[in-house]
């Protein structure tokens, strides 16, 4: 093992486990020799050698799935590479369900499964028996199988993994503790330790538990906390052989696997326990204290599903300590707050399933300079600096952890560390009967339902909640509607250079005269959607800019790393501006009573904005409608915010003005055609694909993804967005169900929603020509259906959204 610390280095990645081994055997696969791994102790001796080791294929995404597929190719071959035994087993896996809600969510994911391309199928309890011997199964509804999964050993596959990155030129160094960073203008400059200092400009924090405090002393968030975590391992057991399969039984919250002739069996306990908010420096190959208490709601599931427990000699209960993030999954890329200070960590004891394709995904992105996928899902910036916090993260992580295994409904909120970020008008809308739901922190109504009524239980079935929102939805399409957007993401760009930079950033012609608004997308140089967003135009230097609650970080991180040299700055003003949007028919008529400047609709075009009088508040008025139809976004400083709402409900009761929430936006855009980033949008999707060509300016000059939306639109898009209505009236999709066309599954659901015009649901969902271009007219002509659970529901494939207006 490499002793000597070199002065310079290209990456210097922190932290000797799975996610930087991993890391640094695909930057050498890459040709990226000159990488120094810096280990505090010895390689895998923090988190990584008490792993379970469970490998699974199936992710709730595509791209994720993708990933976690690569992992097993990865572990398959090392051995052959490396010479380095890694105890991978290809021994399948079974997961059964005790309740029919469960077999539903399996029926969902068998059928995501098939469009992902990943063997799965569903089983009796009999055949599950059959595969697993000592499984209890009377009182099971059934099991899914899935062939491809396996098992392998946590160290012995980090080993191979740090073998091949040496053989590659990388020197792996133990023994050595990160003190510090050196940051210049911005960037991280080289990396502190306690044997002497090492100059970079890509460093990588793959500390595991101790990622927060590597992260905090760089300045950059790592949103994850610890918390202890348990299984048994016992002696060996008649009738375990090797070739079992692992078994998930997540209705009891555990799992088990064949280790020596006996069984590790483990779990995620309902009712977390996290460990310490700073991890000790030298906890190095130890594990914490049993506690039996805390393990006891697991042992007891497991000796109910495997009785041979209850008698078994247990030679150990393993309480090892893993970190967990607030949204369970892992965190990984660039921190926005230093430039080339990356982060891989947080992986919610799925560390080896996920450790070899997030060290892939990592190396191209760090080789490539931008993510060579979709990574929405684990990119740290989905998180805000407040997620530092250590207090939100404990208490995040107690409720976290333990829904690993639950139930995970449709359209189900966490529960913790809430409420936080607040609108001014979050009282009276509470007091009013608003059901909120919590995105990057915000507060936010979902509908509203009668002050003090229970909420409905969540399902798979049509929601209780849906009379509701089909009310909130008639009002917008018959009178008036009025909703809460203050969550939304807002900045001011201004600057000498304001004008050419945002020709440069985004795809539409943003130098429109004042007073005038334009949606355009932000590119990657593969002309995938960064982001799209609303610029208004406010001065010959200026521009407020709104884009979505939860891309803040996201899109401040991206506008930042394209300004360059320009004399442009970004502001975020989110916290200074309430949006109190008024839709509907009567839209114009609710303001034009309360304003005393005059107000005329036809004064203010479409796509335009003004300033006006509402009640004694000075607003900005913008004549744009997400939902469909006319209406208006009022633009409120926070401290106007509870009177501009007051004077409206006042003056609407007698125009059927009514509070509405993000359950009838959500269903009224999609009716109406209107995409969503993170749904039908995203660095993966076009605007070609996505039908947003007309936001599109080429003619402007050059401008990011410029170069390969024109070769797309020369070659064809291989998949395009459609839009379907739901051919019966009881067939409830959530999102996510597999389409198929002509029998053949073709794409997935990316939003769903209910249209109480229609009495039906509709559905957005990209169709893929598989592998081959494919354009609108195909699109249009196939037969199409949607996998709802194992149950085929037809749909018609609309040349137009239902909504026009």
């Amino acid at each position: 093992m490499t002793t000597t610390l070199p002065s310079t280095a290209r990456v210097v990645i922190v932290g000797g486990g799975i996610a930087g081994c991993s890391l640094a055997y695909h930057l050498t696969k890459l040709g990226w020799s000159d990488v120094v791994l810096l280990e505090r102790a010895r390689l895998t001796s923090g988190t990584t050698w008490h792993a379970a080791g469970l490998v699974g294929q199936m992710r709730p995404t595509r791209n994720m799935t993708l990933m976690s597929k690569y992992g097993i190719e990865l572990y398959a071959g090392l051995e052959a590479e490396t010479g380095l035994a890694t105890g991978w087993k290809q021994c399948g896996s079974v997961n059964v369900a005790r309740t029919p809600e469960r077999m539903i969510a399996f029926r969902r994911q068998v059928a995501l499964a098939r469009g992902f391309g990943v063997e799965m199928h569903l089983i009796s309890p009999e055949e599950a028996g059959r595969k697993w011997p000592l499984l209890r199964i009377d009182d099971l509804q059934g099991a899914i199988w899935i062939p491809h999964d396996g098992k392998a050993n946590p160290a012995d596959v980090t080993q191979a993994l740090a073998k091949g990155a040496r053989n590659r030129g990388a020197r792996l160094i133990e023994g050595v503790t990160v003190t510090g960073f050196a940051t210049a203008n911005g960037r991280v400059a080289g990396v502190r330790t306690d044997k002497g200092d090492i100059a970079s400009e890509i460093v990588v924090n793959c500390a595991g538990q101790w990622a927060r405090q590597v992260g905090a002393m760089a300045g950059v968030t790592v949103p994850l906390y610890s918390a202890e975590h348990f299984y048994i391992v016992t002696k060996p057991i008649a009738g375990v052989a090797p070739d079992l399969p692992v078994v998930r039984d997540p209705d009891g919250f555990i799992y088990y696997k064949e280790e020596v002739g006996g069984l590790v069996m483990g779990g995620f306990e309902p009712v977390a326990k996290p460990w310490l908010e700073r991890i000790p420096d030298d906890f190095e190959f130890q594990l914490l204290p049993e506690d039996w208490d805390q393990f006891e709601p697991l042992m007891r599931n497991a000796v109910h599903r495997t009785p041979c427990l209850e008698t078994a000699e247990v030679k150990m209960l393993l309480n090892g300590p893993e970190s967990f993030t607030p949204d369970g999954n892992f965190v990984i890329g660039e921190a926005p707050e230093l430039r080339g200070f990356y982060v891989s960590a947080g992986f919610n004891s799925a560390g080896i399933a996920n450790g070899g394709g997030a060290g892939r995904l990592l190396a191209e992105w760090i080789v490539g300079g931008e993510p060579p996928l979709d990574v929405w899902d684990v990119d740290i910036r989905r998180f805000a600096p407040f997620y530092a916090n250590a207090r939100h993260l404990k208490e995040r992580t107690v409720e976290s952890l333990g829904l690993h295994y639950a139930m995970r409904w449709p359209r189900q909120e966490l529960e913790s560390a809430r409420p936080l970020r607040r609108s001014p008008l979050y009282d009276r809308l509470q007091a009013r009967g608003a059901r909120f739901g919590a995105k990057l922190g915000w507060e936010r109504p979902l509908y509203f339902d009668r002050p003090g009524a229970p909420p409905p239980a969540y399902g798979y079935e049509k929601p209780g909640w849906l009379p509701l929102v089909e009310a909130e939805q008639r009002a917008v399409r018959d009178a008036a509607g009025i909703f809460d957007q203050t969550s939304f993401s807002k900045f001011v760009i201004q600057g000498r250079d304001a004008v050419a930079f945002l020709q440069h950033l985004c795809a539409n012609d943003v130098d429109v005269p004042f007073g005038r608004m334009v949606y355009t997308a932000l590119l990657n140089s593969r002309g995938g959607f960064e982001s799209d967003l609303t610029l208004m135009r406010t001065g010959p230097q200026e521009y407020f800019v709104v884009t979505g609650t939860a891309q803040t970080t996201r899109d401040a991180d991206w506008i930042r790393r394209n300004i360059g040299e320009r004399f442009v700055t970004l502001t975020d003003v989110t916290g200074a501006w309430s949006v109190i949007s008024v839709m509907g028919p009567r839209a114009a008529e609710l303001i034009a009573g309360v304003s005393s400047t005059g107000f005329d609709a036809s004064a203010i075009a479409a796509g335009s904005f003004a300033e006006i009088d509402v009640g004694y508040a000075r607003v900005r008025a913008a004549r744009m409608s997400y939902v469909g139809g006319p209406g208006f976004e009022l633009y409120v400083p926070v401290e106007f915010a509870a009177h501009v709402y007051d004077t409206l409900t006042a003056a609407g009761a007698g125009l059927g003005l009514r509070d509405c929430g993000y359950y009838t936006i959500d269903a009224l855009r999609i009716e109406a055609g209107r995409r969503a980033w993170s749904a039908e949008l995203g660095p993966d999707e076009t605007p070609l694909e996505a039908g947003l060509m007309h936001a599109v300016k080429f003619d402007k000059g050059e401008f990011l993804g410029r170069a390969a939306l024109l070769k797309q639109r020369e070659a064809g898009a291989r998949k395009r967005l459609a839009i379907f209505v739901l051919d019966d009236p009881e067939a409830w999709p959530w999102g996510g169900e597999g389409i198929l066309r002509d029998g053949e599954p073709v794409g997935e659901v990316t939003s769903a929603g209910w249209s109480t015009a229609l009495g039906r649901a509709v559905v957005m969902g990209y169709v893929r020509g598989k592998g081959a271009a494919i354009d609108r007219a195909r699109v249009l002509a196939g037969r199409y259906e949607l996998d709802i659970a194992g149950t085929r529901a037809a749909m018609t494939v609309q040349a137009k959204p239902p909504y026009g207006g």
